[in-house]
């Protein structure tokens, strides 16, 4: 009781820190005084975060402060069984956060909490958290989504969890990637793409092992995440705008996976095929052919994913219809992959040929542009049956790689390929719509302006003297020209007279009538 005090007595900043040092370095000899500790941290923290902790990193010192205590030391399961329980029940915004934070804190250094959690039914009590905290709290929204997605990621969900999200909350997270966000560090809801892309995992997953587990339910469970996209995809374009941008930039091999997974699905659904905008699937493939470049060569689940989606995309979406988008420059990566006279790529493996081949095989990379298109972007892929694409989606929905692994890049060697840009039909300057100007070539750079050229002081290597200012002109052996008046003499005045018919005139008169 006496901790509990010391909270209530807090009136600055220095005397938070100095009772939360107190707090977590008090002996604790029995689970009754434990619980006292939990309790005067937990509600310390809580009054703190809105006067005294303005950001998320401030939260996280105050939870790193009792992981490094005696107190978590000592008694780490109970500890944490005691903060699982207390999401599982707490109300309050403020303790919600201090708890929050410490589960993802702790989760990220130790992997069974989120397993725990998600065994203590905590998946659900993340939905409602989520569904009702947003407008009241929208540092804790933030710090719930981001704790959902590390903790859905770490674990296979049971079914009775995947069965709690319906229509009504995955439609609430793609409006919310549709609003305007008022967070300047975070403009596209990253946090809230993550759990999409994540839950679309969590369904790819369960969908491939119920038909070998026994113990899966009756009734497949739908997709919602495709579903959504497949009924309302034309009111939820940011989403696809925002994931080819954080594939752009991305760098950790496992959220890379989560985002090819997604569109690997879209790209083979017959309604989510020409969900992305034209434009924004010429980026996308923008992305695959320089990340395929930069891929190393021990990088071969990656790669064979990346081409898994490469070929629905070339053959299913906009892409596949006139004018034909850089089809030199794919068969030329093509090539590259194949290792064809190309020192920097290692002979591939027979995955890794076969995929390239089943690219290959596009009608449109093959056929001539001015032949008629004999593939629909809405039918199954020519060189891909029903079976074979039921077992591609089970073969990627089981790829994955350890939370914050980064993806190695073959530019730190200095090892990656170009294309050849070729200035064929199909090059890509001859696709510009009159009037638009094209983007400046990667890496040039401007020369700067000439100079004019200065007068030469010498002819042949004789320097030339100056030439003398003139300022009189000599005639005829030295006289000087007289100068020209400034103002012309005036007319002299002479008196008019008048002159009759046949009178003669004197020379020098003017006549007048």
């Amino acid at each position: 009781m006496a901790d509990v005090e010391a909270v209530k007595s807090v009136e600055n900043e220095q005397q938070f820190w100095n009772v939360l040092a107190n707090i977590v370095s008090a002996p604790c000899p029995n689970h009754e005084s434990l619980d006292n500790a939990l309790r005067a941290w937990l509600y310390l923290v809580a009054k703190g975060r809105d006067q005294y902790l303005d950001s998320e990193d401030d939260v996280a010192s105050c939870s790193q402060k009792l992981k490094d205590s005696r107190i978590f030391s000592e008694n780490c399961d109970y500890v944490r069984t005691q903060i699982i329980y207390s999401l599982l029940q707490e109300d309050e915004l403020g303790p919600l956060h201090v708890i929050a934070n410490f589960l993802l804190l702790d989760g990220r250094t130790e992997e069974s909490t989120f397993r725990r959690m998600i065994g203590e039914g905590c998946f659900g009590r993340l939905l409602d958290l989520i569904r009702n905290c947003s407008h009241d709290d929208r540092r804790l929204h933030r710090l719930l989504l981001e704790l959902m997605y590390e903790m859905s990621r770490i674990e296979r969900l049971r079914a009775e969890d995947l069965l709690q999200v319906d229509d009504g909350f995955v439609t609430y997270l793609f409006g919310l990637i549709e609003a305007l966000s008022d967070d300047a560090h975070d403009p596209y809801h990253y946090p809230v793409i993550r759990v999409l892309l994540v839950l679309n995992e969590q369904y790819m997953v369960a969908s491939t092992s119920a038909a070998v587990s026994p113990a899966s339910p009756s009734a497949p469970l739908t997709n919602r995440v495709v579903k959504i996209l497949s009924m309302h995809g034309d009111g939820f374009r940011t989403f696809g705008e925002n994931i080819i941008l954080l594939l752009n930039r991305e760098t950790e091999t496992a959220l890379q996976l989560l985002i090819l997974k997604l569109l690997y699905l879209l790209f083979t659904t017959n309604s989510t095929c020409e969900y992305f905008y034209t434009n924004d699937l010429r980026v996308l493939l923008d992305v695959i052919i320089r990340n395929l470049l930069d891929l190393p060569s021990e990088m071969n689940v990656l790669r064979h994913t990346y081409l898994r989606v490469l070929a629905p995309l070339l053959a299913h979406t906009q892409l596949s219809q006139p004018p034909h988008y850089k089809r030199d420059q794919i068969l030329s990566l093509l090539d590259c992959l194949r290792g064809s006279g190309n020192a920097h790529f290692t002979p591939p493996d027979p995955t890794t040929l076969r995929l390239i081949e089943r690219v290959g095989k596009t009608p449109w990379l093959t056929e001539d542009d001015d032949e008629p298109q004999r593939l629909s972007p809405k039918s199954p892929l020519g060189s891909l049956s029903l079976s074979q694409s039921g077992s591609a989606v089970s073969i990627i929905a089981n790829v994955s790689e350890k939370p914050g692994v980064q993806t190695p890049s073959r530019k730190a060697d200095g090892g990656a390929p170009k294309l050849k840009e070729s200035a064929g039909r199909n090059s890509e300057e001859r696709r510009k719509p009159s009037g638009e100007r094209p983007p400046p070539p990667q890496g040039r750079t401007l020369r700067p302006q000439r100079s004019l050229p200065e007068v030469p002081k010498h002819r042949h290597g004789v320097p030339v003297p100056p030439l003398p200012v003139i300022t009189t002109l000599h005639i005829n052996g030295g006289s000087a020209k007289k100068a020209p008046p400034k103002l012309p003499p005036p007319r002299r005045r002479t008196k008019l007279r008048t002159v009759t018919p046949g009178e003669v005139q004197p020379p020098g008169s003017t006549p007048h009538s």
